[in-house]
């Protein structure tokens, strides 16, 4: 019962941040285009279904583009695919950063260091030309949502391990995680039962991060011609099929609009959660926001 009571009063304190309760809405908008993804009476990749270059009307919310396809519809698949991208890099980013994270700093010592130096590594590595390159090498290999998001995932784990091992390094000289050890209690159960709870903040805060580094990078490689096929509707592959059709040069504002003002509210809203989240999740960021101790 204290758990639920708990969990109602967090939504309620969350609910009272006009940051998340925008943030919110717009998911919500998201979510609906998303559903209505799958009623869309075209196909997102066929050209020439409605007649080209109409402004925004009753009839096409959106306008339609040079191409012959209704943009409203074309947006509801590019936030559904772009979304999947980060969904997919953000979770196994997690899987990786949170398993790293907790064996540095539990660990310690040699496994420390072998993985602190990885790392490091990755961090310090120009992951955008390194991107650059794999996708045009393996050009059909990432023409995939999930083969796009596990090589984004590879690239964007380490720093978030290496907060998530800077406070599993706290956590373990606390009294608890001792008298845990002193008691027999075995390590797996020790990092489930007593570490993991305390940084799960961390990685729910650093999840929606990392989302919206995956959309970012998704949109910079579509910009650059590489990553998913072009004619697949992403917010990326939108934006860059209207500049290379020069819509804004053909007075088709609407259609280079589009995306632009999709991915600012995506990046804006992501944001926002990601404050609220880590506000009202960390327990030290909510003292300091009542004035604890005062």
């Amino acid at each position: 019962m204290k758990k639920v009571n708990t969990f109602k009063s967090l939504i309620y304190d969350l609910f009272k941040d006009y940051r998340f309760v925008i943030a919110f809405i717009i998911f919500c908008i998201f979510t609906l285009s998303v559903i209505l993804s799958f009623f869309s009476p075209y196909n997102p990749q066929r050209m020439y279904q409605v007649p080209s270059g109409l402004p925004p009307s009753f009839k096409y919310p959106l306008g339609t583009n040079w191409l012959g396809q209704d943009v409203f519809w074309q947006l509801t698949f590019a936030i559904k695919n772009s979304l999947i991208i980060a969904l997919v890099t953000a979770f196994f980013s997690r899987i990786i950063a949170v398993i790293v994270g907790i064996l540095a700093g539990y660990k310690g010592g040699t496994t420390d260091r072998v993985i602190t130096t990885i790392g490091d590594t990755t961090m310090v590595l120009p992951f955008l030309i390194i991107l650059i390159a794999i996708s045009m090498i393996l050009k059909d290999w990432t023409n995939n949502f999930f083969n796009l998001g596990i090589l984004l995932a590879f690239f964007s784990w380490a720093w978030d391990a290496r907060v998530i091992k800077s406070q599993v390094l706290s956590l373990r000289e606390r009294e608890f995680i001792k008298v845990a050890v002193l008691s027999g209690m075995p390590t797996i159960r020790i990092i489930r039962k007593q570490l993991l709870p305390h940084v799960l903040p961390i990685v729910f805060t650093t999840f929606i991060n990392n989302m919206s580094w995956a959309i970012g990078m998704e949109i910079t490689l579509a910009y650059l011609g590489l990553g998913i096929d072009p004619t697949v509707p992403t917010i990326g592959t939108m934006l860059q099929t209207a500049i290379y059709r020069q819509a804004l040069f053909m007075g088709l504002w609407w259609w280079l609009l589009t995306p632009i003002v999709t991915a600012i509210l995506l990046f804006v809203a992501l944001y926002w959660i990601s404050v609220s989240l880590s506000e009202y999740l960390d327990p030290r960021a909510r003292f300091q926001r009542i004035g604890f101790g005062k």
